[in-house]
């Protein structure tokens, strides 16, 4: 078998140019890859048959000393690049100028595609570790360490793979979340919840590996979140100390005073709505019952204005003090809180209502003082 047909016959593209670039040989495999054939291809020049899809490569620099090898970028079909990797010899002539040039070569276009791929992202792991608080680790099905960097390791003051070759189970053995690898080891995906450790508070996203890992059974991400743990530490603290405030706040704004024996007072001060209407309800009939009172006297003097769903508050507030044997009073009411009232259509007959508390108490403590006698006479007959 003669060169020419062993070429012909080749697993490689075999092209064959003269100096002026214009192709002399052209084998099967050279058909297949570019979808060619021998007769259209014979003459032409290589230019014209593989296009190059960078402006600045030119097929003249295959008689430029350097290299003999490279991977060519073609305009493929639907300008999606075609990477044919080649290598060349050049043929010279004694003088050294080229007669010639033989390329052998590959559609090389799926491995080297893959392998730029692997470079992108060995970059962008690389600046993930370098500019993210996080750690980077990995252990085998054993749970020892076979990878641990990342910035976050060394916010830790620990040195990069600093636990490889040591045991997980034993490293953290006092601290950590070691249930999770467990977990993970049996293959369940999980996202912990944040736990302090070496200091710090971290998140872990434990991931179970497929087997053809290089022997990591989990990868584990670990992302510092010191600074939002404090963040939310302190907006719940300031959270709390604005309930205990606002509780405060509510206690001095509805205080019931107890200014006479058997007699309760309770100054409404502010915005009244339905929500501090139920509360109000609650605290005094509360008071009422643990006191055994007699009068409630409710002060409106310090409220201008209720909606009709606050008034109606109100009035069922007096009625719930009449079920506790004791009797409501209302002092203080306001003109527009008197034409709400009306606008209910409230009976108030056998609510006694005074201008002022002072009138209110006035009547109380007649009314006191005038039931103690006949409670005494009554007890003397017996």
């Amino acid at each position: 078998m003669d060169e020419r047909t062993l070429l012909q016959d080749a697993p490689l593209v075999v092209i064959d140019v003269d100096p002026a670039l214009r192709v002399s040989g052209w084998n099967r495999r050279a058909e297949q890859t570019f979808k060619t054939s021998q007769e259209a291809a014979l003459g032409r020049k290589l230019e014209e048959l593989l296009p190059l899809h960078g402006a600045a490569d030119k097929w003249t620099s295959l008689f430029e000393n350097g290299a003999e090898s490279r991977v060519w970028e073609l305009r493929g079909a639907g300008d999606q690049p075609l990477l044919f990797e080649a290598w060349w010899q050049v043929d010279r002539g004694e003088d050294g100028s080229p007669r010639g040039a033989r390329l052998f070569g590959h559609d090389a276009t799926s491995r080297v595609t893959v392998e730029r791929r692997a470079v992108l992202e060995s970059a962008m792991l690389q600046a993930i570790k370098e500019h993210l608080d996080i750690a980077l680790w990995a252990v085998d099905g054993q749970g020892t360490f076979l990878y641990q960097d990342g910035k976050g390791v060394r916010a830790t003051g620990m040195q990069p793979h600093q636990f490889v070759g040591q045991n997980i189970f034993e490293a953290y053995r006092e601290g950590g979340d070691l249930d999770g690898v467990r977990r993970a080891l049996k293959g369940e995906a999980i996202s912990a919840l944040p736990a302090e450790v070496h200091g710090m508070h971290w998140q872990t996203w434990y991931i179970p590996m497929q087997e053809n890992a290089a022997d990591a059974a989990v990868v584990g991400i670990t992302l510092d979140v010191t600074e939002a743990r404090r963040s939310e530490i302190e907006l719940r603290t300031k959270l709390e100390l604005i309930e205990r405030q606002q509780e405060v706040i509510r206690e001095l704004s509805t205080p019931i005073i107890e200014v006479w024996d058997g007699v309760l007072t309770l100054p409404i001060i502010g915005l009244v709505d339905s929500v501090r209407t139920a509360e109000i309800m609650d605290n005094l009939l509360t008071s009422v019952a643990t006191t055994r009172a007699r009068y409630a006297i409710l002060d409106l003097t310090g409220v201008e204005v209720v909606d009709t769903g606050t008034a109606g508050h109100l009035i069922g507030m007096i009625q719930a003090i009449r079920l506790l044997g004791a009797e409501g009073i209302l002092t203080g009411i306001h003109p527009t809180i008197a034409q709400t009232i009306v606008a209910l259509g409230v009976d108030l007959a056998r609510v006694a209502v005074f201008a002022k508390l002072r009138d209110a108490l006035k009547f109380c403590i007649v009314q006191m003082s005038q039931r103690k006698p006949t409670t005494t006479a009554a007890a003397a007959k017996k």
